[in-house]
């Protein structure tokens, strides 16, 4: 079973906006659902795709829950992260490419990870994307707390090494047509944590607020 941290990325919004709800939440059995099971299909198929665009070795993932509109939005969510991906190596000889990663932020939040599924590095630019399957809610990047998560995230793996100084923030929704993106500062988003994120994330893992 997959490693989930109390205080995720993904629900960030939530915990954000009311610090006790996690802690509250644990009262109840975790439970799936069909849209969970959907979602977790289509991002392991588009991991593979997007390995398989790179050249590197992966094995195509078997889901019965497969099917042609799950294959043609992975197809297009592929083509958008490539774009991203020339844009980047036009501007740099050498980009850092990282597909499905683990990002911690516990220096912001306790025990804070969650994964990206497409971080790229290039040119003092720190660019992360979010492939959203589902088609309930569109999702806007703006101000998006789960994004500046992973932001915060890559900053603490590779701010000592490259000198970042813009984030820029995807979010690809194909199912709605959707694509936002949002551009902010380090200096800002560094703000944001000091200023308002490890107040409320020190509420939150407390089930305080």
């Amino acid at each position: 079973m997959a490693e989930h941290a109390l205080l995720s990325a993904s629900s960030a919004y939530r915990w954000l906006k009311c610090t006790p709800s996690t802690m509250l939440e644990q009262q109840f059995t975790e439970q799936s659902s069909a849209f969970a099971e959907e979602g977790t299909a289509a991002h392991a198929l588009a991991e593979y795709k997007l390995k398989k665009y790179l050249g590197q070795d992966c094995e195509k993932p078997v889901s019965e829950l497969n099917n042609d509109e799950m294959e043609r939005y992975t197809d297009e969510y592929v083509e958008y992260a490539a774009e991203l991906i020339s844009q980047a190596k036009a501007k740099s000889d050498d980009p850092i490419i990282l597909i499905e990663q683990r990002l911690d932020f516990s220096n912001h939040v306790p025990d804070g990870f969650g994964t990206c599924d497409l971080v790229i590095i290039y040119d003092y630019t720190l660019a992360v994307c979010d492939f959203k399957y589902g088609k309930g809610v569109e999702v806007s990047a703006e101000d998006n707390p789960q994004m500046k998560l992973y932001a915060l995230g890559a900053l603490k793996l590779f701010d000592t090494l490259y000198d970042i100084k813009t984030v820029r923030m995807h979010i690809f929704q194909p199912r709605l047509e959707n694509i936002s993106t949002y551009e902010m500062s380090v200096d800002n988003l560094i703000a944001w944590a000091e200023t308002e994120l490890k107040e409320k994330a020190g509420l939150a893992i407390k089930g305080e607020g």
